[in-house]
């Protein structure tokens, strides 16, 4: 290994461990309660350091909760099976293994601006806009856009009354039971006939 090579690795992990204290430290102190001082005594490393890979606290935050929804290619599954799969893989994002760094971004979201846009942006971006443009070619682009929101809507209102205020009409309810539930709801955002506004 090259001494530039291992100064880059060295590089790589520091900014690793710092962006995980972050994550850790925004989940439980929010936005507002989270120092650089403690994140950089939590990864163990000199606040300066964390400042200069990240230059400053808001900084660190929107790296902290960028992050791929990674829900799968609904767009060659037939029409019909499409509400299910979106509410099922958005639970399996949630309840997986990863479902810790989202909940951290939904907390942040409900009290910071910064990450309440980037939550729904990843959401219409990743998920919903593309998909409800194919679902509905003739509608226009405004239409498209309220359906998206809708979706959110419910989406985003289920994540935060299952994983953050944990309602336990809610939580006591299984992943099947919920996408038995939410998917009627979800086709009618998707493909359903919506009131004009």
């Amino acid at each position: 290994m090259t001494p530039e090579h291992g100064r880059k690795r060295s590089a790589e992990d520091a900014r690793a461990s710092i962006l995980a204290a972050a994550r850790a430290r925004f989940g439980q102190a929010g936005f507002e309660g989270a120092t650089i001082r403690a994140i950089a005594a939590d990864a163990g490393y000199d606040p300066a350091l964390v400042m200069r890979y990240f230059g400053s606290k808001e900084q660190l935050f929107a790296v902290s909760i960028d992050y791929d929804l990674e829900i799968f290619d609904l767009s060659a599954m037939p029409r019909e099976q499409v509400g299910e799969a979106i509410v099922r893989g958005y639970l399996g994002q949630w309840e997986g293994p990863d479902g810790a760094d989202r909940r951290i971004l939904l907390r942040a979201a409900v009290t910071h601006p910064a990450a309440r846009a980037q939550l729904e942006k990843r959401l219409t971006e990743q998920v919903v806009g593309p998909l409800i443009g194919a679902l509905n070619p003739t509608e226009s682009h405004e239409r498209h856009e309220q359906r998206a929101a809708l979706l959110a809507t419910q989406m985003l209102g289920l994540a935060l009354c299952r994983y953050m205020l944990k309602l336990p009409s809610v939580t006591g309810l299984s992943v099947d039971q919920l996408v038995r539930w939410i998917t009627p709801t979800v086709d009618r955002y998707l493909v359903g006939e919506l009131p004009d506004v």
